[in-house]
């Protein structure tokens, strides 16, 4: 297996400050998705009062994978801060460049479950 260098890690935070500028305009429109829905019986027929609660529904679990990635892409940057990134945080050995290369976001290997 071999080791991440300085270069990879380089590209590797440019990915995940792209891939976490990306997230955050996604999640201001999410946040916008899922404000309550108005139930104003004259404008909007059954149907689509249905529709709209289903499509808060939808948005909120959207949020929450949001929520999810986000915390994984800053807890990224923040082990490349610290020197701890590519090692796996569950046993301490390294991940495979491949492996970052695809998701560089991961925290563990693969046979921590990750």
């Amino acid at each position: 297996m071999s080791r991440l260098t300085a270069e990879m890690i380089g590209e590797l935070r440019s990915e995940l400050l792209r891939q976490l500028s990306r997230l955050e305009r996604s999640m201001q429109v999410t946040d916008e998705a899922v404000r309550p829905v108005e139930l104003d019986q004259q404008a909007v027929g059954r149907l689509s009062r249905m529709d709209s609660l289903q499509n808060q529904h939808m948005s909120q679990n959207l949020q929450e994978r949001e929520k999810v990635r986000y915390g994984a892409i800053k807890g990224a940057l923040e082990r490349i801060e610290e020197g701890t990134y590519g090692i796996c945080t569950d046993c301490g050995g390294a991940l495979a460049p491949g492996r970052l290369m695809v998701m560089p976001e991961v925290e563990h290997c693969s046979d921590c479950g990750g």
